[in-house]
């Protein structure tokens, strides 16, 4: 039985992986600043990918790869691993990591709204009616009518639970790392999807660089080096996402279809509400709970056919 199900089990494990990931980025974060954190994962990261790919292919280093894809896969990587992630491990510091999962979620509706607007590409029925109800699903967890002052529950009027920056702030990060998947496909096509990873990865640790000169905070980086529990959080967390996230991705779809995968790997909103509440003492309502499974409903439409 397990047999016939093990791409299913590796991506409900790649899941997992995932949202182990988004967690302790979360408190890394907001104990040494989501700048600190950004490279030094970047860092670790590389130096995983570079391992496995002299094992696996003899080179340090993505030399073998073509015009086409240091260029695309450079660009993916600054607006995917740089913009992106700076977003959404900023909003960690102001929503956490289980609301800004939740908005990530509407990376596949922005896929498709961006398909359909720029490449002309059709919006299926399913398509749409996954968009709703994955926004429908959103809006139950951020939106609230409880309020303590009686004008704005007379008047029936909504308003967020949570910041409304920091929810900015991950709608961004789910906007980048949308675009830079679209840009690395493109630029990957037939090149090895784990050196590919490379040098998104080596783009992002120039790109944070720059960034990091710009405003003068390398002074933040040795700080974060020498705090012991940051840097046990982002160990895991480069270990557990960049790394093996993407190993174990990449390996589910080899056993199940893309579909199924990609709908397991879509339950992170879910699946990081039991260590949000059991780890981390967040308090969460039903609301919350019912809000999360609609999104990955939602989500499944995208990928289901």
């Amino acid at each position: 039985m397990l047999e016939n199900h093990f791409g299913e089990l590796i991506a409900l494990i790649t899941a997992i992986f995932w949202t182990v990931t988004a967690l302790v980025f979360e408190q890394a974060s907001k104990k040494v600043g989501s700048l600190a954190v950004n490279l030094l994962r970047l860092f670790i990261a590389f130096f995983l990918f570079s391992l496995f790919t002299k094992m696996t292919k003899g080179l340090w280093f993505p030399s073998d790869a073509g015009v086409h894809a240091w260029i695309w896969l450079s660009i993916s990587g600054l607006v995917g691993f740089v913009l992106g992630d700076l977003f959404l491990f900023k909003s960690y510091t102001i929503i956490g990591a289980r609301i800004a999962m939740l908005i990530m979620a509407l990376s596949p509706p922005i896929a498709a709204l961006f398909g359909w607007i720029i490449l002309g590409e059709v919006l299926s029925f399913q398509n749409s009616i996954g968009m709703v109800i994955t926004i429908t699903g959103i809006a139950m967890v951020v939106l609230t009518r409880h309020s303590e002052d009686p004008d704005i529950l007379k008047k029936k009027k909504v308003k967020f639970r949570f910041p409304i920056f920091g929810l900015f702030l991950a709608f961004l990060g789910a906007i980048g790392q949308t675009i830079g998947l679209v840009l690395s496909k493109y630029g990957m096509q037939d090149y090895d999807p784990f050196a590919a990873t490379q040098i998104r990865v080596l783009t992002g640790i120039v790109g944070f660089a720059v960034i990091i000169t710009f405003f003068k905070r390398w002074n933040r980086i040795l700080p974060a080096i020498k705090d012991k529990k940051a840097i046990r959080y982002i160990l895991i967390g480069a270990f557990f996402g960049p790394f093996l996230g993407v190993a174990f991705s990449l390996w589910s779809i080899k056993f199940t279809s893309t579909g199924i995968a990609m709908t397991i790997m879509a339950t992170i909103p879910v699946l990081i509400i039991p260590p949000a509440i059991l780890i981390y003492k967040e308090k969460v309502n039903l609301v919350e709970i019912i809000g999360s499974i609609i999104t990955v409903i939602g989500v499944s439409l995208f990928f289901l056919y």
